[in-house]
């Protein structure tokens, strides 16, 4: 018989309410995050090295959810109108409806690796399946969103569209090449978001109980603290940014913590 899943709660003996303000300075640190790897990006493409700017491309790409993911939870100190904002501005950058994925990210939450999570039904899928569903996981976003998310989802959906719709547009017309290799690499990011935003992160944990995995060392530095998943899992209002030191605070307070944590690329993690 298959057991219902147990959802691993929030531990409340942890400090974690001084984590939450950011100041001036981190805010537009966070604002402009991936703004460097989208220049170098572009500037490669238009250079005799530009294949090396699938690399950047994927570096824009991997900063720029983390942007979208913080506004998706407000954890900008932005009104709640800037972040929508955000999002449409995002989207159009990286080629997606990130409307679609801030709604099913809530759901995500909520029901965690449920049924009723669309978003977190591809940690139970095998590295190979994912692969295959990834082009088709942005259009089952929309669709899921769209379903049931309501009018005003439904608006900053087509606002999406929109925004998605005109910066092809301006490619297209622009007729310069830097600018459609970024739409290339933009659609391949789209089509690998089901691999790295959500196996890579929730694969196995359905079995464990566990929120999310959780990377320490160097490659958790290298994901721009992404790979800090579980932490963000059970206190979704702390900043990227301070996920470590939120992580410090688990391992040593919460019994068992580090010692039931599950890697997210084992042979690159740092025990502590």
């Amino acid at each position: 018989m298959c057991l219902p899943r147990v959802k691993e709660e929030a531990p409340r003996k942890v400090d974690w309410q001084d984590l939450l303000p950011i100041s001036r300075r981190q805010r537009w640190a966070e604002l402009t995050l991936p703004l460097p790897w989208l220049v170098l990006s572009w500037a490669l493409y238009a250079s005799p090295f530009w294949p090396a700017g699938a690399l950047a491309s994927f570096m824009f790409f991997l900063c720029a959810l983390r942007l979208n993911h913080e506004a998706i939870h407000g954890n900008l100190g932005l009104p709640r109108r800037a972040d929508i904002a955000l999002l449409h501005l995002l989207s159009a950058l990286m080629i997606g409806c990130n409307s679609s994925i801030a709604w099913s990210h809530m759901q995500h939450h909520r029901h965690a690796m449920g049924p009723n999570d669309l978003e977190g039904h591809c940690g139970h899928m095998s590295a190979g399946e994912v692969l295959l569903y990834g082009p088709r996981f942005p259009l089952d976003l929309i669709q899921h969103c769209w379903q049931g998310g309501g009018r005003k989802w439904r608006r900053r959906v087509l606002c999406d569209g929109l925004a998605v719709a005109m910066a092809i547009g301006l490619i297209l017309c622009s007729h310069q090449g830097f600018l459609v290799l970024h739409l290339a690499a933009m659609g391949a990011a789209q089509c690998l978001t089901a691999f790295f935003a959500v196996w890579i992160t929730h694969q196995g944990t359905a079995q464990s109980g566990l929120a999310g995995r959780s990377q320490r060392g160097v490659l958790a530095r290298l994901a721009y603290l992404m790979f800090y998943h579980r932490e963000h899992h059970l206190f979704p209002k702390v900043p990227v940014s301070r996920l470590p030191d939120l992580a410090a605070r688990l391992d040593d307070q919460v019994p068992g913590y580090a010692k039931s944590r599950q890697p997210v690329v084992p042979w690159f993690d740092r025990t502590t």
